[in-house]
């Protein structure tokens, strides 16, 4: 795979956003971005206080958000956007209204086929996370991690004016899958979907796994004994994308509705 322009344009971005300028200059920066975009700090430190822009996007939360402690409740993973959500259908799933695409393209050759034909009915979450909202991701559920595939791609924009005209979008960007079991033993899936001014992706429990880089063929790392817990912190996209997430049929009840906003901590379903 060649490096695509939006990879490059992506790296020069990377580059100046992880640079720590002058304290009155990377004040004006932040300060600037925080006004642009309209970020709401109220649960964060002061922008002048991340020494690189690269800081602000990531930032951590001052106090650990309040969730519900039934093991049977599902979390947003992160603060976002329902671009979408509802049912997968013949193995086929909705990137925005009347646009679909393959599951078993999405999940890539490293997935086993036993395991995709789980999938070919079940529930489906597209959450977009804009340049304006908290960048870090959660944990949904109690969770083991069976496995990770790093797979390199473009980098589109994942906004919604892309989402209604590039066909594929998902299947086309670079993206890491995380398969996942829940406390019970049902799967489901995590697709960390980059997107233009993406410089990384991380994934804390697979370091080894680096985004928008010279890599050019997937890697697949699997595990046996990495658990989470739910609203675990495990990385964050550096600038705004998109999580999609894959759930195998009759493992959930959600109540979400396309263009509802969520917060992580927020209760979006239930185990069944």
């Amino acid at each position: 795979m060649t490096h695509h322009v939006t990879s490059t344009l992506s790296q020069a971005f990377g580059r100046f956003a992880s640079k720590a300028h002058s304290p009155f200059f990377q004040k004006i920066i932040n300060q600037s971005y925080v006004k642009l975009m309209g970020l709401d700090m109220g649960d964060f430190n002061p922008p002048a206080s991340y020494l690189t822009l690269n800081a602000l996007f990531t930032r951590k939360l001052m106090k650990p958000r309040v969730f519900s402690s039934d093991p049977q409740a599902m979390i947003s993973p992160c603060d976002a956007l329902i671009t979408e959500v509802g049912r997968i259908q013949e193995a086929r799933a909705l990137q925005i209204k009347g646009m679909s695409y393959n599951i078993d393209a999405l999940l890539g050759d490293h997935i086993l086929p036993s395991i995709k034909a789980h999938f070919s009915t079940g529930h489906f979450i597209n959450l977009y996370l804009s340049p304006r909202d908290y960048h870090r991701y959660h944990l949904p559920l109690n969770t083991q991690i069976v496995r990770a595939v790093h797979i390199p791609g473009k980098l589109y924009p994942v906004n919604i004016p892309t989402l209604k005209r590039k066909v594929d979008l998902f299947i086309e960007n670079e993206r890491v899958v995380i398969e996942c079991l829940a406390d019970n033993n049902k799967r489901f899936f995590m697709i960390l979907v980059g997107a233009l001014n993406v410089g990384k992706m991380e994934v804390s429990f697979e370091p080894s796994i680096q985004t928008n880089s010279d890599v050019r063929t997937p890697q697949c790392y699997t595990y046996c004994d990495v658990k989470l817990k739910k609203g675990d912190d495990f990385g964050c996209f550096q600038m705004g994308s998109t999580i999609v997430m894959l759930f195998e049929e009759d493992m959930i009840t959600m109540g979400l509705e396309v263009g509802e906003s969520v917060r992580f901590g927020q209760t979006i379903g239930t185990l069944r």
